[in-house]
């Protein structure tokens, strides 16, 4: 008989594991886990569980849908082809970095041989991962045009902070320095998303790219809707080279906003960088921020702004968490803004 020293508890479980509790409550609301119950009535995850935890979330990893994840877990393994295929296509990205990383090397050790002493600048970007940018820009009202340097800008980044706080004016300063960036306002649920529907009609590929996600999704429990359709469109799009996406769950219920952000961040780390404008609990949830994610605080007293790791006890932690909401309440709140009484 196992010993109680091998059941976890959902927190012990998910940090063993190194998934988010909200992780293993989907899992078992779509069947895949059954957790044990304690005499009590809680949940406890044995050696079992833990094991079949380790596979659904390797299978996540490949970019598995949850039912297509039920399916390989069932004996099915025709979902594993395409899943396979993106993988192996990202590996092969990642050769090729390498590839490129060690001819540098051998260059600047021929130099040496001939007597060419490297910069110190050269060989520090040796050491510096290619998909690490930065940005240096004077900040925009409400701030006094303070010199800021955005620096390990990640796969995701979060911009986030109270009304007025200049988020979305450091958003559009942001689209406006960074190459070949775009900014994606809520103009793009304009009139039921004509901007949209009319790319989608004119572009037959991007149309089948928006499709095929729209099905991930909706297998992971999203509902399809005007606005989940903008704002694929957008990510969708061949073009720019970063998207800066106004309050990406506007027009999203809670499934839908879980389920998108889980897709964004299973995509390959060298796919390009977005950053979101957002005050949902669910997008920007804290427990399950990853190592290739950023989260930038607009400070309520317009300090500058500053990058803020999901830790409590972070300088600007408190911060971030009071900002965020749920997506109910952000439903409910949709629309309204401060109310300041008028000074005689």
């Amino acid at each position: 008989m196992n010993s109680s020293a091998q059941f976890l508890n959902p927190s012990e479980a998910a940090k063993r594991l190194g998934v988010s509790v909200k992780a293993l409550r989907l899992y078992e609301q779509r069947g895949l886990i059954a957790p044990v119950r304690t005499a009590a009535g809680w949940r406890s995850y044995g050696p079992d569980e833990m094991a079949r935890v380790a596979e659904i979330a390797a299978l996540r990893e490949l970019g598995l849908s949850l039912s297509q994840v039920a399916r390989v877990l069932g004996g099915d393994s025709e979902s594993l082809e395409p899943a396979l295929a993106a993988h192996q296509a990202a590996l092969e990205g990642r050769v090729h970095q390498l590839i490129k990383a060690v001819d540098k090397v051998r260059r600047l050790r021929s130099d040496l041989t001939c007597g060419r002493v490297p910069a110190v600048s050269e060989l520090a970007r040796l050491m510096r991962p290619a998909s690490k940018l930065s940005v240096v820009f004077d900040l925009p009202w409400p701030w006094g045009g303070e010199r800021f340097e955005l620096q390990d800008i990640r796969s995701l980044n979060y911009i986030i902070g109270p009304l007025g706080s200049g988020k979305t004016r450091l958003a559009k300063r942001i689209a406006e320095t960074l190459p070949g960036a775009a900014f994606f306002g809520l103009d793009r649920l304009a009139h039921g998303g004509a901007t949209a529907k009319a790319l989608l009609h004119s572009d037959p590929a991007l149309k089948s790219r928006v499709d095929q996600t729209l099905a991930w999704l909706v297998e992971d429990g999203a509902t399809i809707s005007e606005a989940l359709v903008c704002v694929l469109a957008g990510l969708e799009t061949e073009g720019p080279t970063i998207l800066v996406i106004d309050m990406l769950e506007q027009g999203l219920d809670k499934a839908t906003q879980e389920a998108l952000i889980a897709r964004l961040r299973r995509r390959s780390s060298e796919c390009r960088p977005l950053f979101f404008l957002t005050r949902s609990s669910s997008i920007l949830d804290l427990d399950a921020v990853g190592n290739d994610e950023s989260i930038i605080l607009c400070p309520a007293n317009h300090s500058p702004p500053t990058n803020v790791r999901p830790y409590p006890g972070y300088p600007g932690f408190e911060a971030v968490a009071t900002c965020l909401a749920s997506p109910e309440v952000r439903a409910r709140t949709e629309g309204v803004i401060a109310w300041r009484p008028q000074v005689a």
